[in-house]
């Protein structure tokens, strides 16, 4: 029942090097199905209905019953009308005949027809499209039961893609102190996060995995999917497709695609608001570039600043800055002859985190930091807070360590920046945590655990990362 197609029938986006490539063989069965569907009958009123609404045609047959309206379908596989309901004045029925019975619809319309999810520009489209999927799901309920069963998503080139991909290391060793040294009671390492951190294990390496970000999609022209290789049938919302790599597949299939999606960055419109790991993996980067390049930027010329992160910068300049790395990407221009207050960059830089979909940390792990900051031993609290950060997904765990690293450098400027680790906890605290519901109670009321996750984070960097 498999049969091999022009693959440029499918509008596949995946592509792979040439000299790996090979023609993937699309499975034309449930497309000759939709060939063979009955096609649409409409069953045209004899007499002029006064009380037919604007948007029906010549189909519109009032207030007829429903035997009435088996009789005028009989004729003919796939005819149809619209009637009145009897039992309920003011509403309609959609009529169809397929096989041997007549099936009986709600009918609505609100700018355009449907009986369910899917809307169509006319009653003709939503019959072609009814009559193909239950013409389809008929023929072949037990075909497209199975059709997951041997996928062929190994073989499209697709993966192939992914197989040189960066793998980046989420935690690195750190250095025990020297034997001797004091420690300020303020400035407590937890035993169990330094044992945890120099215990003799290989380090922790992890690819950034991303899910697909799939979208209902209507296909112009026959398309298979990408993950079956079998036909997606109908006229409109046939499938999904990910709007962040292209892949196109059925919307069964979408469930059992793995978590590897590769953002092609013809399809990423902007930076800021942007999804952190969807970013960094159409980047090619371990962090995003606005990050890397706004820190370089600081720590090259604004580190001894007064303020720096607490004052802000001109909020028209900050925008330009946005829409330079929403336009520019990577080449934009965030150098001092561009903008000589390094104020301007900071607050970019607060701009992107803040403005992330998903922040920093994230709004699953959220709670979990709160209650980190809650506990009143100094070494459970840290150990708290460096089990919450092992969970962060791998992206926004690099991102925090390179933020933390730096936030660090700046204290140790802190006579001239004025800017010590509480300070930067104020700054930061709301900019990396946001709560997952946004009552103002419960922002007021975490903004100083918010602050002090954030300052243990930075007077502990070596140990929690």
């Amino acid at each position: 029942m498999a049969a091999s197609s022009n693959s440029s029938l499918s509008g596949s986006s995946v592509s792979s090097d040439p000299e790996d490539y090979q023609p993937p063989i699309w499975k034309s069965y449930l497309y000759q199905l939709q060939q063979e569907a009955p096609r649409p009958k409409r069953i045209v009123c004899p007499k002029e209905m006064e009380t037919r609404p604007k948007y029906y045609g010549r189909e519109f047959h009032g207030m007829i019953s429903r035997e009435y309206a088996d009789e005028l379908l009989r004729a003919a596989d796939g005819s149809y009308l619209i009637r009145e309901s009897q039992r309920q004045p003011g509403t309609h029925t959609l009529a169809l005949r397929f096989g041997p019975q007549t099936l009986n619809y709600r009918l609505f319309y609100d700018g355009k027809h449907f009986v369910a999810e899917k809307r169509f520009e006319s009653v003709h489209d939503l019959v072609t499209d009814a009559l193909i999927t239950l013409y389809i799901e008929t023929k072949a309920a037990e075909y497209i039961a199975k059709m997951t069963a041997n996928p062929i998503y190994e073989h499209l080139g697709y993966t192939s893609l992914l197989k040189g991909k960066m793998v980046h290391r989420l935690s690195r060793r750190c250095t025990e102190s020297p034997r001797g040294t004091f420690v300020r009671d303020d400035q407590i390492s937890s035993s169990l996060v330094r044992h945890s951190a120099l215990k003799d294990t290989p380090e922790k390496q992890c690819s950034y995995e991303k899910m697909h970000n799939f979208k209902v999609h209507t296909f112009r022209g026959p398309h298979w999917c990408e993950y079956c290789a079998n036909f997606m049938w109908g006229l409109i919302a046939q499938g999904v497709r990910c709007s962040d790599c292209g892949l196109n597949v059925h919307k069964q299939c979408s469930k059992l695609v793995p978590r590897d999606c590769q953002p092609d960055l013809r399809r990423i419109k902007k930076v800021f608001s942007c999804d952190l790991t969807t970013l960094v993996k159409a980047h090619n980067t371990p962090r995003p570039m606005v990050v890397d390049l706004c820190i370089r930027e600081i720590e090259l010329r604004g580190l001894k600043s007064e303020g720096l992160y607490r004052v802000s910068g001109f909020s028209e300049h900050i925008e330009d800055v946005r829409l330079a790395f929403d336009r520019d990407g990577e080449k934009a221009d965030i150098s001092a002859s561009a903008y000589a207050d390094i104020n301007i960059i900071a607050g970019a830089l607060k701009l992107y985190l803040r403005d992330l979909p998903i922040p920093v940390i994230t709004f699953d792990l959220y709670p979990k930091f709160i209650q980190a900051a809650k506990i009143p031993n100094a070494e459970c609290r840290l150990e708290a807070v460096h089990e919450g950060l092992l969970q962060l997904p791998p992206a926004h765990y690099e991102t925090l360590r390179y933020l933390m690293a730096h936030l660090k450098r700046v204290t140790t400027f802190e006579k001239d920046n004025l800017m010590n680790s509480e300070n930067l906890g104020i700054v930061f605290g709301p900019t990396l945590m946001q709560p997952p519901e946004q009552n103002a109670l419960t922002t007021l009321n975490d903004m100083r655990h918010q602050k002090l996750v954030v300052q243990l984070m930075i007077e502990h960097e070596d140990v929690l990362f």
